[in-house]
């Protein structure tokens, strides 16, 4: 399709014309993957590599143009890196360092008021691929590991060809999902399966992560232009009620997230058709499809807790940053510093706005008062009761309301990233989230002198 002709049909639709390129792209991961199921499943893997490779060169090059050089460099200089320098943890650090300068570089370089979709963005997914692949090398050589470990760990350096076509499958490569190359090369060689042998019986289940993403796209189209970033930004804005401006930040946040859920959904679907999202049989001898989910949809439209949604929301990268970050820093001894090592990680990998180092904070202390409140919940007769009775549809749509409310006032940081902007909006609502927070800190040992028997608060402290 011509320039012109694709930018008429993306001002037709009311979006941008990157994010038309970008939602195009992801769905030609499902004829990508009919063509690979019918043609190439028997093929031997150096067909399939470059298959993969063309394919998602094809697809970088329709998005970025030559900014698709970024992602060849990347690749190339951590094949290098693996060769030359073997299997040790210089190579670990040295894939680290460079991947990550280079990704912050190129935040730095393109960085603008808005959220836009440029050559950054599946250059942060690959960037966690690479890094991914040098821990995974470095696992290959070592004795005493993790289950999770041996069964990613690697025995020998990929061949660059195998390297391009593991970074460009068109199945993850401009929105993820995560995977290992150990996944990979049983992909490719015809090991993803639940009929040993012949393609996959996953047409079923990749059409119904499709139609759940198509819904979740309908959902942001119709909804999303209603809660504009721009809008925190107007006098109108400031003008409303106060009431008014917290279930606006809520709303922005619920429509907002459905541009994520929708991609990795979608994208999510061209992986199962492939046979990648396949993940053997559950304990009922059920075929499983969800090697590869980035989102559990029905958790995070249910749960009334942060963690629940944190749980079922972009899981790959939350599940690479646990195995990569948090348990590598297992010797520090202290979980909360892993913690915070992970988060701040994870918010400078994001980009180099202030809004996303406040929101990863607060997400952590967020997360730390409803451990506390669950246990308070769960150590109290009289509030375990409470929960349990038949007030709990009362209670839980109350909670699930502050629940939104506070996820919308982390994300809303995210979203509009420059310090100037994010104060502002929090300056509107007068840091209500903030205050909330700290009086719940403050009088949760409070509630729990008066709320947890003695015998029991004793109890704990000896454990």
């Amino acid at each position: 399709m011509a320039a012109p002709s694709l930018q008429k049909l993306a001002e037709s639709l009311g979006a941008p014309e990157p994010a038309l390129r970008l939602l195009i792209s992801i769905l030609i991961g499902y004829p990508c993957a009919l063509v690979y199921r019918r043609f190439l499943f028997y093929q031997p893997p150096t067909v399939l590599h470059l298959f993969h490779t063309l394919f998602g060169l094809a697809l970088a090059a329709f998005n970025f143009g030559t900014q698709l050089s970024h992602s060849a460099v990347c690749i190339l200089v951590q094949f290098l890196m693996l060769r030359l320098m073997g299997r040790t943890i210089t190579t670990v650090i040295s894939s680290f360092t460079f991947q990550m300068i280079y990704l912050l570089a190129g935040y730095y370089y393109t960085a603008t008021e808005e959220y836009d979709i440029k050559w950054t963005m599946p250059q942060c997914v690959l960037a966690l691929k690479l890094i991914g692949l040098a821990w995974d090398y470095y696992d290959g050589g070592q004795e005493n590991l993790s289950p999770e470990q041996k069964k990613s760990a690697l025995s020998s350096v990929p061949s660059l060809l195998e390297m391009f076509g593991f970074s460009y499958f068109y199945g993850g490569f401009l929105v993820g999902p995560q995977f290992t190359l150990r996944s990979y090369q049983r992909l490719v060689a015809g090991e993803l399966t639940d009929c040993p042998g012949k393609p996959p019986n996953s047409l079923f289940p990749a059409l119904k992560r499709f139609s759940l993403g198509f819904l979740c796209c309908a959902l942001y189209t119709i909804f999303n232009p209603s809660y504009p970033d721009s809008y925190f930004s107007t006098d109108e804005f400031e003008a409303q009620p106060f009431w008014y401006r917290c279930i606006f930040i809520l709303l922005w946040a619920k429509f907002n997230l459905y541009k994520y859920v929708s991609c990795w959904v979608i994208a999510e679907g061209a992986c199962i058709l492939t046979g990648l999202g396949y993940n053997g049989v559950d304990e009922k001898g059920q075929h499983q499809w969800d090697a590869c989910a980035n989102m559990k949809v029905f958790l995070f439209e249910t749960t009334p807790l942060f963690q629940g949604t944190i749980a079922s929301f972009n899981i790959n990268t939350n599940a690479w940053a646990a195995r990569h970050v948090f348990k590598r820093l297992r010797f520090l001894g202290n979980k909360t510093i892993s913690h915070v090592t992970t988060l701040f990680f994870l918010a400078i990998w994001h980009g180099l706005h202030s809004g996303y180092l406040m929101c990863f904070s607060m997400e952590f202390f967020i997360v730390i008062l409803e451990r506390q409140a669950q246990a308070l919940v769960r150590d109290s007769p009289s509030l375990t009761r409470l929960a349990n009775s038949s007030l709990y549809p009362l209670i839980y749509l109350v909670q699930q309301f502050f629940h939104w409310f506070l996820m919308g006032y982390s994300l809303m940081p995210f979203g509009l990233f420059s310090y100037d902007k994010w104060l502002k909006v929090y300056l509107s609502v007068y840091f209500c989230g903030h205050i909330c927070l700290i009086i719940t800190f403050l009088t949760l040992p409070y509630l729990r002198k008066a709320l947890v028997p003695r015998k029991d608060r004793s109890a704990k402290k000896q454990e």
